[in-house]
């Protein structure tokens, strides 16, 4: 779990925001949500993810190749 944040500084974006950033589905931006690997707060029936959270998830996807 990342440590707390202010939040009147965070930033909140939509899932189908998320997955036009990432160029997949909303599908696949929910999965990542249910597998834990994208954290995102719930409101009603509907998700909001914060830009810290997208930003630190694709720092984790990147590798280096050869």
């Amino acid at each position: 779990m990342s440590e707390p944040v202010s939040i009147d500084r965070v930033k909140f974006v939509t899932v189908q925001e998320v997955a036009e950033m990432m160029r997949v589905s909303r599908m696949s931006v929910y999965r990542m949500i249910h597998s834990g690997r994208l954290e995102a707060v719930r409101f009603g029936r509907t998700f909001r993810i914060s830009e810290k959270a997208v930003d630190e998830l694709l720092r984790s996807a990147f590798y280096e190749a050869m």
